[in-house]
């Protein structure tokens, strides 16, 4: 399970400071063919190696893992359809343009919601005289109170533009229609049935045990963020949300990653092969590489240069990433906490593609 070139790309990545430490899995036909752990999970207050089963702060692949799964799981039960209007199930959105806002609208970033709003300072605000408002429900519903009223930058539908609040509010959607907490839902839903033990949210304030790979320092939160989220809008409304907060493992991710791939090939997997071709399959959005819940190879793209144009990935903030080629049956999950101690080192951008371009010569090229 070792390749000579990924190991010194990856060591030497290390060496360079594109990121403290990392955690690389490839699998290809089914078969783990390459993961190892480069570096250190933590350099900051104390150095800590990396390892194979660190745990990370997975960002935005809270999106596709968590809460679009949950709403493929929801539409195999037929609770949801994706041309659903969100104000039927979340009346307090609504009004407007926004009585067009589809599930599919902010399951492809087509919505006309804002890319992003900094909520944390305003709930910051409000909490101040009032202890224990941030991380509390009273603060998760003063931010979707906001995304509620929040007005719309553009006509549904006519344009793509990557929105947090739209996952915010699909997060919520969900729990209205499935009757659970997301944490919950996602858990018995998908993690629990695919053998994810160790991915999960982790509520603010609440201790979880574990090997954590450190993001970074936060001056509002006075330390070094470890096992608590790392965005600070999901951080104030409790650490459960559609946007970030997830938690997990390589391993983790791979199981997630052969669960698709198994649907997408006709297998009795947890979502049926209908739903997941519909999910992964180009929108009609003007110039949008997203599909629903998931990107898709653009130019240029973090994929490198080889992932098919039926493949399908996604990014997080704090350097993870889950790219995912149904032709070559090839997936590869990088973690790393390249925001570790500082969000300013940007040199994973560079860093995506070359690894990806590496892994495809290493197990696909070289097959062929």
């Amino acid at each position: 399970m070792s390749s000579r070139a990924i190991l010194i790309a990856l060591n030497q990545a290390v060496k360079d400071g594109v990121f403290p430490g990392a955690v690389l899995l490839v699998s290809c036909c089914g078969e783990v063919r390459f993961h190892e752990a480069v570096g250190f999970a933590a350099l900051k207050p104390r150095k800590i190696r990396m390892a194979h089963s660190t745990i990370f702060d997975l960002a935005s692949l809270t999106k596709p893992v968590a809460t679009t799964a949950a709403v493929m799981r929801l539409m195999d039960r037929s609770a949801l359809v994706l041309e659903d209007t969100v104000s039927r199930f979340i009346p307090e959105f609504s009004g407007g343009e926004k009585d067009r806002v589809t599930v599919r609208h902010l399951l492809n970033h087509s919505s006309g919601l804002r890319a992003w709003e900094p909520f944390y300072k305003e709930a910051i605000t409000r909490g101040r005289g009032r202890s224990g408002f941030v991380g509390s429900p009273a603060a998760k519903r003063f931010v979707l109170d906001r995304i509620h009223r929040s007005r719309l930058v553009y006509p549904p539908g006519t344009r793509s533009l990557y929105s947090d609040p739209g996952f915010i509010l699909l997060g919520e959607l969900i729990e209205r229609v499935g009757g659970l907490s997301l944490d919950r839902f996602c858990r018995n839903e998908i993690f629990h049935p695919l053998g994810m033990k160790q991915t999960f949210y982790i509520k603010t304030g609440a201790k979880r045990r574990g090997r954590f790979a450190a993001t970074e320092r936060s001056d509002w939160r006075g330390k070094i963020v470890t096992g608590q989220v790392h965005d600070d809008n999901a951080y104030v409304m409790g650490g459960v949300v559609g946007h970030a907060g997830l938690f997990g493992t390589a391993m983790d991710l791979n199981r997630f990653a052969q669960m698709m791939l198994g649907s997408l090939r006709g297998d009795d997997t947890l979502i049926s092969k209908k739903v997941v071709e519909t999910f992964v399959t180009r929108q009609a959005t003007p110039g949008s590489s997203w599909v629903l819940g998931w990107d898709t190879p653009s130019e240029p793209s973090s994929s490198g240069r080889f992932f098919s144009p039926r493949s399908f990935g996604h990014l997080g903030y704090t350097g993870t990433s889950l790219w995912i080629d149904p032709e070559q049956d090839l997936s590869v999950v990088l973690l790393t906490n390249r925001v570790h101690p500082t969000r300013r080192n940007i040199k994973i951008r560079r860093f995506r593609p070359l690894i990806h371009d590496l892994v495809y010569r290493e197990f696909i090229h070289d097959q062929a």
